[in-house]
C-alpha cells in the first residue's frame, strides 16, 4: 500500500506540474514565470531527491510530448528539471522545513540552475549572447525568489506537512 500511495502522489505532482507549466505560466522565449516550483518542491520534500528529481524530469518529458511548445525537445531542460527536484530533496527531505532551509534551496536553484544551466541551454538553442539573455532572467529570479520561499513554506506547513509522515523508505504512512 505504501508504494501505491507514493506512486499516486508522484503521479499527481507530475500532472500538476504539466498543467501549471503548459497552461498557467507566462512564457516568453527566454523567461517562464509560473508556479511549477510547487509540485517539484513538494514531491522532493515528501519522497527525497531521487524521486523528486525523477518526477520533475518525467513531467518535463511528458509535458513536451503531450503539449509541444512550438519547439523541439531539448534534453538540457530535462536535466535541469531533475537537478531542481534533487536540490529541493537534498535541502528539505527528512529535514526541518523552515524558512532558512527553503530559502537556501530556492537560492541555489535560482542561481545555479535558472541563471546558470538554463541560460546556457537557451544560449545553445537560440544563439543569443549570454549577456543578452541574463538581464531578463536575473529580473525574473529577483521577482520569483521572494514569492517561492513563502509559498513553499505555507503550502507545506498548512497542507502536506499535516499528513502523517514516518520518513520510512516509502516516505508516508499507508
Amino acid at each position: 500500500m505504501r508504494n501505491t500511495r507514493k506512486l499516486v502522489f508522484l503521479a499527481l505532482f507530475i500532472a500538476l506540474e504539466v498543467v501549471l507549466t503548459r497552461f498557467l505560466s507566462i512564457q516568453t522565449p527566454i523567461v517562464r514565470i509560473g508556479f511549477t516550483f510547487l509540485p517539484i518542491a513538494l514531491s522532493s520534500m515528501m519522497f527525497g531527491p531521487w524521486f523528486g528529481g525523477i518526477a520533475a524530469a518525467l513531467a518535463d518529458i511528458l509535458g513536451m510530448m503531450i503539449f509541444p511548445a512550438g519547439g523541439a525537445y531539448f534534453p538540457g531542460f530535462t536535466l535541469t528539471a531533475f537537478l531542481t527536484g534533487s536540490i529541493y530533496g537534498i535541502f528539505l527531505y527528512r529535514k526541518p522545513k523552515n524558512l532558512l532551509r527553503i530559502s537556501m534551496a530556492v537560492i541555489v536553484i535560482s542561481v545555479i540552475i535558472n541563471l546558470g544551466l538554463d541560460t546556457l541551454w537557451l544560449w545553445m538553442i537560440t544563439g543569443k549572447a549570454i549577456m543578452v539573455l541574463l538581464p531578463a532572467r536575473v529580473i525574473k529570479c529577483l521577482i520569483m525568489i521572494p514569492i517561492q520561499i513563502p509559498m513553499i513554506h505555507v503550502v507545506w506547513h498548512y497542507t502536506l506537512g499535516r499528513l502523517n509522515f514516518n520518513y520510512s523508505t516509502s516516505g508516508i504512512n499507508s
